[in-house]
C-alpha cells in the first residue's frame, strides 16, 4: 500500500495518510511487455502471473525452478512465508528458451539485480509513454504487476486467505487492501446450466453451481469461471 507523509504545525506531529494503490489493467501491462527486450519480457510476465516482489525474482536461479510444470518457489522478502508459483504456459515457453540460450550455472542468479530491474522498467516506461502519448502508462510502476495480480487474484477467487498465502503475507490485514479495489475492465463470467429435475439440480449443485432462479419450470444454475 503506498502512503504519504504530512506534517501537522498544530500538533507537531507527523501523519501517514494512506492511499490505494493503483492497478493497471492486463492491456497496460501487456503493452509493457510488448515492447520489452526478450530478457525483460519474460521478466515482466513472470510478475504479472505470479505477483512476486522483483527482488524475489532476482534471486531464482536455475536450480529453483521446475521447468517441466512451471513452478517457482519463492523464499519470501520482506520476513513473509514462503510460497510456490505457478507462471502460464507462454511465460513458461519464454523461460525454456531463456535457460537454453544461455549456460547458466545451477546455482547462478538468472536475472538481474532488482534495482537493475527496476531501473531500466522505468527508461521503458518513459519511453512507451512519450511513444504513444499515453500518460496513464507513466502512473504504473513495477511494483503494480504484483497489485494487479493480487487485484485478479482476489476478484476471480474472492478468496482472501489465498490471495494473502499467494502473496506470501503473514498477516491478513495485508491483503485486506486488495478487498476495496474496483477495476472497470473485470468482468463476471460464469458457466451456465438448466435443471429440470431434482437429480440434475442435485448433479449440478455437485459440480459448483450455484441456483439463481426458475423460468418455465426450467431451474437456472451458473458458476464462476
Amino acid at each position: 500500500m503506498q502512503t504519504s507523509v504530512g506534517y501537522n504545525l498544530l500538533n507537531q506531529e507527523y501523519r501517514r495518510d494512506h492511499k490505494l494503490p493503483y492497478v493497471p489493467t492486463k492491456e497496460e501491462l501487456n503493452l509493457i511487455i510488448s515492447h520489452a527486450s526478450r530478457m525483460y519480457a519474460l521478466i515482466y510476465s513472470i510478475l504479472r502471473d505470479t505477483g512476486i516482489r522483483p527482488v524475489e525474482i532476482s534471486r531464482l536461479t536455475l536450480n529453483d525452478i521446475d521447468l517441466e510444470n512451471g513452478i517457482l518457489p519463492i523464499c519470501s522478502a520482506k520476513h513473509g512465508n514462503p510460497r510456490n508459483v505457478k507462471v502460464k504456459a507462454s511465460t513458461l515457453a519464454m523461460l525454456k528458451v531463456s535457460v537454453q540460450s544461455h549456460n547458466f550455472r545451477m546455482n547462478e542468479e538468472l536475472f538481474p539485480d532488482s534495482a537493475v530491474i527496476s531501473n531500466t522498467f522505468c527508461r521503458l516506461r518513459t519511453s512507451i509513454a512519450r511513444k504513444l502519448q499515453n500518460n496513464r502508462i507513466r502512473k504504473i510502476r513495477l511494483y503494480d504487476f504484483r497489485h494487479y495480480y493480487a487485484t485478479t487474484l482476489y476478484f476471480e477467487t474472492k478468496d482472501l486467505l489465498l490471495t494473502k498465502e499467494m502473496l506470501g503475507h503473514r498477516n491478513i490485514q495485508n491483503a485486506l487492501v486488495y478487498t476495496h479495489l474496483v477495476r472497470m475492465d473485470f468482468e463476471e463470467k460464469y458457466y451456465s446450466a438448466t435443471a429440470k429435475t431434482v437429480k440434475e439440480a442435485s448433479k449440478l449443485i455437485e459440480q459448483g453451481f450455484d441456483h439463481v432462479t426458475e423460468f418455465d419450470s426450467v431451474k437456472l444454475f451458473r458458476k464462476r469461471k
